[in-house]
């Protein structure tokens, strides 16, 4: 395991390398990439990131729950929430 997980411009000069790019166009591929995922998610409740996982809107029903300080019951409002699942092949490769 590395000591630490890569930045943002670590990741754009990979992807630069990788297909001929400047860092600049890379990193203006990444941030294109992260705004589609975002509006796609907005508009119809899910992305795919093929290979990677999907990005999905789930809509989180009200619920009980307790103050862990006081112990009181308190009631936690219905939300949505964005919720990422890895794909099974990503998955298998990097956890075995």
């Amino acid at each position: 395991m590395a000591d630490k997980p890569l930045t943002k411009s670590q990741i754009a000069a990979a992807v630069a390398e990788a297909n001929d790019l400047t860092k600049k166009q890379a990193s203006d591929l990444l941030a294109n990439l992260a705004e589609l995922a975002i509006s796609s998610t907005k508009d119809t409740g899910a992305f795919t990131f093929p290979g990677i996982g999907k990005l999905k809107l789930v809509n989180r029903k009200a619920r009980t729950g307790r103050n862990p300080a006081t112990g009181e019951t308190i009631q936690i409002p219905a939300k949505t929430v964005v919720k990422f699942a890895v794909a099974k092949a990503a998955k298998d490769s990097i956890a075995g």
